[in-house]
């Protein structure tokens, strides 16, 4: 065996990746980036600002989309700083210490996104489900907490990971194969067992966007009963309507998630290009689809949107 394969090293670095072998192309791969990037911002911004100066909408749907727009732009500002910087500037090489600070931010965003989901899916079977005690349930001041409780566990449950990455010694491949830094990857740069952290991010990954989509998917399963219960054929198309925006993101999000871990944990050299494909759209779609589909299908939000830009 080679002595290099064994050799140790604390070096300062880690090697992100662009599109490999069309680096002469990088200029032209970093447009569509770049403009989600700008549309991710914008589309996010104006639906906080629309919420924040209408009075009118801020009931609980509008409390939650808005954060979810906040989870939104926080993702879009964190990941695109290195996409952007590999494929406008071929700037490759991130500290450890900026590599772990960036995927705790990554980690505990896309964990407090699935809790919103949730929370969402909650105020929807609220309000098909128990209409009348829809106000009751959820005032200001139990979303306030429910919204401050979700986040905490997105940070506590993420808390430990870069100090359970900053205990190893990283080999001299330390290539990672995306444009940005996640623990499924970070922690096979390790030369050591990464048994404990193999398990406390699988563990993690269950008690948080495993528990959220199972508890999606029984709120979905009660909001179908009810409404398939509704004599009228319009009330009930009405009903399943509202949630239609919901469903596209939390698709959009669960999707490439579950694939991703897949094929983190099973998945093999040849799988590259798929680990880089789902690592964008798991990252980048959301914060570019969220705010479309919801000014789209939420016709008080359109014609606030449109209002604004016209006046």
């Amino acid at each position: 065996m080679s002595a290099v394969n064994y050799t140790k090293f604390n070096s300062a670095v880690f090697l992100l990746t662009g599109k490999s072998g069309q680096e002469d192309v990088h200029l032209w791969i970093s447009i569509p980036f770049c403009l989600m990037y700008v549309i991710s911002i914008v589309g996010n911004s104006v639906i906080l600002f629309i919420i924040k100066k209408d009075p009118n909408r801020h009931e609980p749907m509008y409390i939650f989309l808005s954060m979810l727009a906040v989870t939104d732009l926080g993702l879009s500002i964190v990941i695109m700083r290195t996409i952007l910087g590999i494929y406008l500037f071929n700037s490759r090489e991130i500290s450890l210490d900026a590599c772990f600070a960036q995927l705790f931010f990554i980690h505990s965003l896309a964990k407090f996104e699935s809790s919103v989901l949730l929370l969402m899916a909650f105020d929807h079977f609220i309000a098909i489900c128990n209409p009348l005690r829809y106000a009751a349930i959820l005032t200001p001041q139990r979303i306030a907490k429910m919204g401050l409780a979700f986040m905490l566990r997105g940070v506590a449950v993420i808390f430990p990971l870069p100090f359970l990455l900053k205990r190893f010694q990283y080999c001299r491949d330390n290539v990672l194969s995306h444009s940005y830094c996640v623990h499924q990857e970070v922690m096979k740069m390790a030369c050591s067992d990464i048994t404990v952290n193999s398990i406390y991010g699988l563990c993690t990954t269950l008690l948080t966007v495993g528990l959220d989509s199972l508890l999606i998917f029984l709120s979905y399963v009660m909001i179908l009963k009810t409404v398939l219960s509704i004599a009228s054929q319009v009330e009930c198309l009405r009903a399943l309507n509202t949630c239609v925006s919901h469903l596209c993101a939390v698709l959009v999000f669960y999707i490439p998630d579950v694939g991703l871990a897949v094929t983190h944990r099973f998945g093999n050299s040849s799988s590259h290009l798929l680990q880089m494909v789902l690592g964008y759209f798991y990252l980048l779609v959301p914060p570019l689809i969220n705010p479309i589909v919801y000014s789209v299908k939420s016709k008080h939000l359109r014609e606030r949107i449109i209002g604004a830009f016209v006046k």
